[in-house]
């Protein structure tokens, strides 16, 4: 039996520009903190090979203390054996990178830099296909078939890019063999590149990235714990959590009897969730003005409940009923004004884009008098 940790995709260093604030740094430091994550579970599950299948760092040019704290951090978990491949972050064609990973490496970390044979166990290999460029142009597994190694040896392929349409760049293109496993004999091919957990065949799998990074996938951040009792066996899997931040994308699909606020909150994680938890929630349907007015309300009550919430009304429809305007105001410039905008409404000689502008002015209204009479 061999067993061994399969994780990729860390990018240590990632920016996330998109957030204000403190999150930045929250999201950073998670990415590090998965590092002790792993070596945990490598003891608890007697896995002490963890394999990072490539992007480890989020560019070829990270930052000196991002790649210093990663090595001493791996340091730190010296009963732990890590191996890192190039990927297409952090290919090879940065030499200055892997000169310098390769000065401060401790000896429990391998830079699988070469496409040889790397001894992990008796009789057991991993066999590294790093990424010589971020566009290699070509399949880097093929040497997997022409290793050399004895038949009875158990060959674990380690891989960074894509398979058919299991690719994060939509302009790569596809370079893996989708049975690379079957022609090469491979007992497992742990590949990265795919930010989401993913399984190609019953021996080649995507780990996922083990802490999210995007609304894409709606995973949880894990890593898999690979068995493989002997050579030619079916690996069995075990997905281990690893992720701090759950980051969500729903659908909030409404209709015009619901209570549109309750809806929100029927989706919404537990309150002790809210702070690791970053949710995009998409509104779509049909809604009374009143309840419209209520679910913005309530989001912006929700939002700080969160490490990040957003919440789009692009596909929502907001209903009017000449009922609605008397809670705005029964006569006087501002009726005038909200009876002008339902007429803009209801006026299908205008174009949708003109009446949805309308109803958006019709709500805001109602909203400001609303918040003006509290």
């Amino acid at each position: 039996m061999f067993r061994f940790i399969h994780s990729s995709d860390l990018h240590l260093g990632k920016r996330f520009g998109n957030f204000e604030g403190d999150l930045p740094g929250r999201l950073r430091e998670a990415r590090h903190a998965v590092l002790g994550k792993l070596a945990r579970h490598a003891r608890e599950q007697n896995a002490l090979t963890i394999l990072l299948a490539g992007d480890t760092f989020d560019s070829e040019t990270p930052a000196p203390d991002v790649r210093h704290q990663a090595m001493t951090e791996m340091a730190q978990h010296e009963d732990v054996n890590w191996i890192i491949l190039p990927g297409n972050h952090d290919s090879l064609q940065a030499s200055e990178l892997w000169q310098r990973m390769a000065g401060d490496a401790p000896p429990n970390v391998i830079l699988a830099v070469e496409p040889s044979p790397i001894s992990v166990g008796p009789n057991a290999y991993v066999l590294p296909a790093p990424c010589t460029f971020r566009r290699p142009g070509r399949d880097l597994t093929e040497w997997m078939g022409e290793s050399g190694l004895d038949d009875s040896a158990l060959r674990i392929g380690l891989a960074h890019g894509a398979i058919q349409n299991f690719t994060e760049d939509a302009s790569t293109h596809d370079v893996i063999a989708p049975d690379r496993a079957r022609q090469s004999g491979l007992d497992y091919l742990a590949l990265g590149d795919w930010h989401g957990a993913m399984q190609v065949d019953d021996r080649t799998y995507y780990s996922g990235t083990p802490e999210p990074d995007r609304f894409k996938h709606n995973r949880p951040g894990e890593a898999f714990v690979v068995s493989i009792a002997a050579r030619g066996a079916k690996p069995e899997m075990t997905a281990v959590p690893t992720g701090t931040f759950d980051w969500r994308s729903h659908d909030l699909h409404l209709m015009t009897a619901s209570s549109a606020s309750a809806a929100l909150d029927a989706i919404l994680p537990e309150m002790g969730q809210r702070r690791h938890s970053l949710w995009k929630v998409r509104a779509s349907g049909h809604t009374r003005v009143a309840e419209h007015s209520a679910l913005l309300d309530r989001a912006e009550q929700t939002r700080h409940d969160f490490a990040w919430f957003d919440l789009s009304l692009d596909g929502l429809e907001v209903e009017y009923d000449p009922s609605d305007l008397d809670s705005i105001e029964l006569s006087g410039a501002l009726r005038e004004a909200a009876n002008a905008l339902m007429a803009d409404v209801n006026n299908a000689a205008l174009s949708a884009q003109d009446r949805s502008v309308a109803g958006s002015a019709l709500s805001r209204l109602y909203r400001h008098l609303q918040e003006t009479s509290k």
